[in-house]
């Protein structure tokens, strides 16, 4: 931020105080949205503006209610595309799920699921390339997220803590919807067969969900079960990563439910 003449920063200051969001000011004037923020706190602070703080609750620590429909869906987000950090010098951790550009519907829904599970806490959408993160700052990321720990998923064990488990038994649709949002599609697969004597072909619509954890892809099976879902592994290079559903019932409960990317 010392890098930035000072009539930058006024202009800046100048555009938010006539009622233009963040977010427009830094494109505006070409600068990253957090210092813009930090422009505009330090502002009000100095006036005396800036509005009491409050501690977000959590509902692990302090029994703030849930909406537990949410957290079903966002979980399968997090096992999937989701990653919590708290680089050096950073206060409080963050929580990003990553939505493909492809996807705007699903990126809008995420952001919707992330705010509905944490009211009371900042979420941003922080641009990459072909891509946005769907960020959340909380203190209390690890108490939702028991499942973060060093290195990669798929090198370490990943188990539902019981709470966890009650929450996706009871809404096991939202808990199936998040995993193939972020780790899944919906395709339409083609083979040939005989008809009266000729060769045709036949299409059909199937559901595929890909992951290299092992404990993640359980998850995913153990609740298809419990569904009813019939599935199959399906290898490809010799890698076991791969669940299909392709069966005309099941995939017609997965279309009720879940639906294609949007």
């Amino acid at each position: 931020m010392g890098t930035h003449a000072p009539e930058v920063r006024q202009a800046a200051l100048t555009l938010l105080s006539s009622g233009a969001k963040n977010a427009a000011v830094a494109r505006a004037l070409q600068l990253p949205a957090s210092t813009v923020g930090v422009w505009l706190h330090r502002e009000r602070a100095r006036l005396g503006e800036q509005p009491a703080k409050r501690s977000p609750k959590c509902p692990r620590c302090d029994g703030r209610e849930l909406d537990v429909a949410a957290y079903a869906y966002l979980l399968g987000w997090y096992l999937g595309d989701g990653h919590i950090s708290q680089p050096s010098g950073h206060r409080v951790p963050s929580l990003r799920i990553t939505c493909d550009n492809s996807w705007p519907g699903l990126m809008a829904e995420c952001e919707q699921v992330v705010r509905a599970v944490f009211p009371d806490n900042s979420v941003c959408l922080a641009r990459k390339t072909g891509c946005h993160d769907v960020k959340v700052y909380s203190n209390h990321l690890w108490c939702m997220f028991p499942q973060h720990g060093p290195g990669k998923k798929h090198e370490r064990k990943i188990a539902l803590e019981p709470w966890q488990q009650e929450i996706v038994d009871a809404h096991p649709w939202d808990f199936i919807r998040g995993l193939v949002h972020s780790d899944g599609c919906r395709f339409t697969n083609w083979t040939t067969r005989m008809v009266r004597g000729e060769r045709k072909r036949y299409e059909y619509p199937r559901y595929f969900f890909t992951n290299v954890s092992d404990d993640i892809r359980q998850l995913y099976t153990d609740t298809l079960d419990k569904l009813g879902i019939v599935w199959t592994h399906c290898t490809r290079h010799g890698n076991p990563y791969n669940i299909s559903v392709a069966r005309k019932a099941p995939v017609a409960l997965m279309d009720l439910h879940v639906g294609p990317k949007h």
